[in-house]
């Protein structure tokens, strides 16, 4: 399932990043380098929103979700896993050198 909503994380990231790249800004015209850019109003001609900017917000509504998810996946993932639950298992075994002088191991019972 994470996996799932990992691909739709990076689906709606690349989504995003195509549609406010598509979009075309509002105070991009030739006139708005002599002052009437902001003759359109706070929406400018286009009104308030039109397809490319409805998309956006529901990709972003999409990303954020989906953050929200993979936060708590990170943090409920590994439930009663500590750090050091393995080392036991990766500790070298201690060698010791008896009177005999025959170096033996410590999980070893010597003869």
């Amino acid at each position: 399932m994470e996996t799932v909503v990992w691909f739709v994380h990076v689906g709606a990231a690349l989504g995003i990043i195509g549609l406010v790249l598509m979009q075309h800004g509002k105070g991009a015209d030739m006139g708005a380098a002599f002052g009437s850019g902001s003759a359109g109003g706070l929406f400018g001609a286009s009104g308030a929103s039109n397809f490319l900017s409805r998309s956006t917000a529901v990709l972003a509504a999409v990303f954020f979700c989906t953050s929200m998810l993979l936060t708590w996946y990170s943090g409920h993932g590994n439930k009663g896993a500590s750090v050091m639950s393995g080392a036991n298992a990766l500790k070298a075994p201690v060698v010791s050198t008896p009177a005999n002088g025959v170096p033996t191991k410590s999980n070893e019972i010597p003869k």
